[in-house]
């Protein structure tokens, strides 16, 4: 909560003017209890994750097979409108009740302690920048451990194995989970905010990232067009689309992010053997078309 009554007094202690974005929080957060703003936070990734998997169904549902066949990873996948809203029904049902859990309030004290802050001035634009990357990297650190022990006999065949309803995954499905398993990596999105404080915008602009991020990873397109293709060493939907087709047996791409882990504990060797045995056949196939095309060619010239 903010302690200026108006936007003239929070501009006389800053000594400047305030920014639009500045006055918008301003406005915003003067009145709202801190825990309500933190709060709202995670009504952003739930919004985040119903508004950013939308499109996807209706590209999946609606467009023509013809035109998405060429960017879908698991092109033979197709589930009907009753499996998208089911997935999405059980997720929201699931997410709710971990929101309005007093269990998921526990991270907001901690983060206070740490030095979450939510007054004035906002972040500068690289100050922000800075602290993504490094939630960033924090959390695929964690999330790639705490997901390969969900990858253990126990922990799949009791917590792990909801995720893995669906072996060629959807938008919806990119929160699909047993609440323990949401709890559990839930840590690894935190743990990086309490290690490096920030202002409580920079951590509503973090989740909704994370929320985005985990819905393209689970989209089952790959377009060559993606923004997310300029971020270097991003895994994206093209690395967890395996990990997904593997289910239970899979031991390839368990970082959320980016590569890096998968690449240092030698967890991306499978993957790497399926992108090169994919990248085979296409040579062949290439090769196979060039000569029915010569063969074709030389039988009309002799015709």
């Amino acid at each position: 909560m903010i302690p200026y009554a108006t936007v003239e007094a929070a501009e006389e202690a800053l000594g400047r003017a305030m920014t639009w974005m500045e006055v918008a929080w301003f406005r915003h957060s003067r009145s709202t209890p801190d825990y309500c703003l933190y709060y709202e936070s995670l009504v952003i990734l739930l919004t985040v994750y119903s508004v950013t998997s939308l499109p996807l169904t209706l590209l999946e549902l609606c467009a023509p097979a013809k035109l998405t066949t060429p960017y879908k990873l698991q092109p033979e996948a197709r589930l009907s409108p009753a499996a998208f809203l089911g997935c999405y029904k059980e997720t929201l049902r699931v997410l709710v009740l971990v929101i309005i859990s007093p269990v998921l309030y526990l991270p907001y004290p901690i983060l206070k302690m740490a030095g979450t802050r939510t007054g004035l001035p906002l972040p500068s634009a690289g100050e922000v920048a800075a602290q993504l990357v490094v939630y960033m990297l924090i959390e695929d650190y964690f999330g790639y451990w705490l997901h390969r022990l969900l990858h253990s006999r126990w922990a799949y065949d009791n917590i792990h194995y909801i995720h893995h309803e669906y072996p060629a995954p959807i938008g919806f499905a990119a929160l699909h989970s047993h609440w323990v398993e949401l709890l559990i990596l839930g840590f690894s999105v935190f743990v990086g905010t309490v290690i490096v404080p920030c202002h409580m915008a920079t951590f509503m602009l973090w989740l909704a990232i994370r929320g985005i991020v985990s819905v393209d990873t689970h989209s089952g397109y790959d377009f060559p067009f993606s923004p997310a293709k300029l971020i270097p060493f991003y895994g994206g939907a093209q690395c967890h689309d395996y990990h997904h087709f593997g289910g239970k047996w899979s031991q390839s791409n368990f970082a959320p992010f980016f590569t890096f882990c998968d690449y240092i504990y030698g967890t991306d060797k499978g993957y790497k053997h399926h992108k090169a045995s994919l990248e085979k056949m296409k040579n062949m196939e290439s090769v196979r078309s060039e000569k029915e095309g010569l063969n074709g060619s030389i039988s009309r010239k002799q015709d």
